[in-house]
């Protein structure tokens, strides 16, 4: 199956936040309530559902222990080509 360009870096985002989950071995439900949101929220963060404020997006980096660039920038379309190109 193949994905838009749109698609590949929603899921890239939403596989970016999990892994560095995964990799401290939190569950969805500690990060949440390390942050002060529901583990609904935070589910619907990593599934690219809701789009989370920068104060959240600061406060979930800080436990996870990584940058706003490591887990939320998203490439410009633009600057994939070039790079590519």
């Amino acid at each position: 199956m193949l994905l838009c360009d749109w698609e590949v870096i929603e899921i890239s985002r939403n596989l970016r936040i999990k892994a560095a989950r995964a990799a401290l071995d939190m569950s969805q439900k500690a990060l949440a309530e390390a942050v002060g949101i529901s583990r609904q929220t935070m589910n619907a963060i990593e599934q690219g559902d809701y789009n989370p404020t920068i104060r959240l997006c600061r406060a979930i980096c800080r436990v996870l222990g990584k940058t706003l660039d490591e887990l939320f920038w998203e490439e410009d379309e633009h600057e994939d080509k070039k790079q590519s190109g």
